[in-house]
């Protein structure tokens, strides 16, 4: 059970477990070294989270790291003391600052998907650490594993351990990951932006359980995160960096009221949801129609189950949902990745091959797609130029001067100047290559960009900017957006129209205005009110809600009878919701939904 909002102010701590004091970190870099944390200070005692919050590029991951006395390959540490329970981890040796590692002092990475080596089974990956460090025997190892799994509330605990990682959840796997960092009973866990790739609902399971282990059994946490609603709901005092620098340090809810920098008033306004206005447009022109889609992988299930989607030229439509909904298979789908079991692509008024490899060249010029995450899509060893290049040679078939001063008006476009021209991708920022990508999807001259999860990977700073770029690019190009997210902020931002997908269904479908409103659909109102507000105490709040205890901590499962979402669904019908299939249901708005209610019961 999750304690009170105030008991970690409230409870009595012990004397300081970590002390930070002129901390200088140096990173290697094409100039040489040049100093990435300038004379850092901080303190953190037993029982208290402190955040870490700020741009890429800020030093978060690179200070948290410093606190285990250790720094990354092409950075050192070059002054300062790192003193924890009483040992100073800059001078200590390096045999010793080993011992600590894993046992006193524990690391949550970002991605638990990226840590845990998909070879091996989950329990047996929990027990290596207490095994090599000699804390326990491999025996004593799993059942404190079974015993830890059991305390985060995972789902059959006994035996999810035999499991390989890709059969769990996002979020379950993730608090796989908090369960490995605790094994040996850490005094100091470090957790690097453990949930910015999750969606809201698993987000917030993961928070909660990180909050009950930072104070059911005292530990001390430094939390690196870009997201001030995130860290606000479990962070005693906020350290706002930038580029290095200390901006302000202060407790939460003196950061969040009343923030004495520029800077930080900025994180906060990034945070804030700015709402898209939509124009409404007289007889629109429909340039994408997906009617009554059913697609899946190999001899496997159904993961989209008769989806149909109409995108107007010029407009934004966003699909919304938790990971397992179905999303990135349908851009999958569109682009001709993978070819439908049933139903129509229609472009206008044309029918696209179901397969990439029967498309012509014109019909692929016309859908292009920007991915998640742009260290992904760009190769390594290609500078922009090459990768701007590629689509003009193909697409259009541009060469030499024509195809450079091209190549520099798109730098234009995208706000990066004729310099970056000859840069690698380890050149720029996470920022600056996914501006690239989005220079590379325009080369093409497409008339339906697909944006996969885009801004997700990205601070809220930078997401904004990218968010503002995408936005002038549609009004100036007349541009029309696919636009995949589980972040409903940013769906409010940008989109004009909202597709909410579980399960491989269309739960609902209409205008931003109308998805947002009530009558919702339970699914839609599960994911709106999981939405982390800037408030101390929202977690505690949410959690007591009916949409949290009937569908937070649960998995997306595909079905075929009934509504996919009835056993997480606090207005479920018994038998019924189980197993007939949801009529659609249109309120007085104009949009539908898929429920066994109508709208005028769900607005009790």
């Amino acid at each position: 059970m999750l304690v009170d909002t105030n008991k970690n102010s409230n409870k009595e701590v012990s004397s300081t477990l970590l002390e930070v004091k002129g901390l200088r970190i140096e990173g290697l870099s094409e100039k040489g070294w040049q100093e990435i944390v300038c004379g850092v200070d901080l303190t953190l005692k037993r029982g208290e989270i402190l955040g870490l919050i700020g741009e890429s590029g800020a030093g978060k991951s690179t200070i948290g790291l410093a606190a285990m006395g250790y720094a990354r390959d092409g950075c050192r540490i070059t002054a300062g003391e790192i003193i924890f329970d009483g040992i100073e981890l800059h001078s200590a040796p390096e045999n010793e600052k080993r011992k600590l590692r894993g046992t006193r002092i524990s690391y949550v990475p970002q991605s638990a998907a990226a840590a845990f080596n998909p070879a091996h089974r989950l329990l047996e990956q929990f027990a290596e650490g207490p095994v090599d460090h000699g804390v326990m025997s491999r025996k004593e190892a799993k059942e404190k594993g079974r015993a830890l799994y059991r305390s985060l509330d995972l789902p059959d605990p006994d035996n999810i351990g035999e499991r390989w990682s890709h059969q769990v959840s996002g979020g379950q796997l993730q608090r796989m990951m908090v369960a490995m960092a605790m094994a040996c009973g850490p005094d100091l866990i470090v957790f690097d932006e453990p949930t910015t790739a999750l969606a809201v609902t698993t987000q917030i399971e993961v928070l909660k359980t990180i909050k009950e282990i930072v104070v059911d059994r005292n530990v001390a946490a430094i939390y690196i995160t870009h997201d001030l609603a995130v860290v606000a709901q479990l962070a005693d005092q906020l350290m706002v960096l930038r580029y290095g620098n200390l901006v302000e340090v202060n407790s939460t809810g003196q950061i969040l009221e009343a923030p004495k920098q520029e800077y930080t008033r900025d994180l906060l306004d990034a945070r804030t949801r700015h709402e898209k206005t939509t124009a409404q447009i007289s007889n629109p022109e429909i340039l994408l129609s997906i009617d009554n889609i059913t697609a899946g992988y190999g001899k496997g299930p159904d993961i989209l189950q008769e989806v149909s989607i109409s995108v107007e030229r010029g407009r934004t439509v966003a699909v919304v949902g938790e990971s397992g909904s179905g999303k990135s298979t349908l851009a999958r789908v569109i682009t001709g990745l993978l070819p439908p079991r049933s139903g129509d692509i229609r472009f206008q008024t044309d029918i696209l091959p179901a397969a990439l490899a029967q498309r012509t060249k014109q019909q692929l010029q016309k859908t292009q797609m920007i991915y998640q995450l742009p260290d992904v899509a760009l190769n390594p060893r290609q500078r922009v130029r090459d990768v701007i290049g590629r689509p003009l040679s193909f697409y259009l078939g541009l060469r030499g001067k024509e195809k450079e001063r091209r190549i520099i008006g798109l730098l234009e476009q995208i706000e990066l100047s004729e310099k970056y021209i000859d840069r690698l991708p380890d050149e720029l920022s996470g920022g600056e290559k996914q501006r690239v990508c989005i220079a590379r999807a325009l080369a093409a001259e497409p008339e339906l960009i697909v944006c996969d999860e885009v801004t997700s990977a990205l601070d809220t700073i930078v997401a904004k900017a990218i968010l503002d770029l995408l936005q002038k690019l549609q009004h100036e190009l007349q541009l029309t957006y696919l636009f995949i997210s589980h972040d409903l902020d940013t769906v409010a931002s940008i989109a004009d129209q909202v597709v909410v997908l579980y399960a491989g269904r269309v739960a609902e479908q209409g205008s931003k205005s109308a998805v947002f409103q009530p009558p919702f659909h339970p699914y839609t109102r599960l994911l709106l009110s999981s939405v982390p507000e800037m408030k101390q105490g929202w977690l505690e709040q949410t959690l007591t809600t009916r949409e949290a205890k009937a569908g937070i901590a649960r998995e997306v499962k595909i079905t075929k009878r009934g509504c996919p979402f009835a056993e997480r669904c606090p207005e479920a019908i018994s038998e019924i919701c189980s197993n007939e299939r949801p009529p659609l249901q249109t309120p007085a708005s104009g949009h539908f939904f898929a429920c066994q209610h109508t709208p005028e019961i769900l607005l009790k």
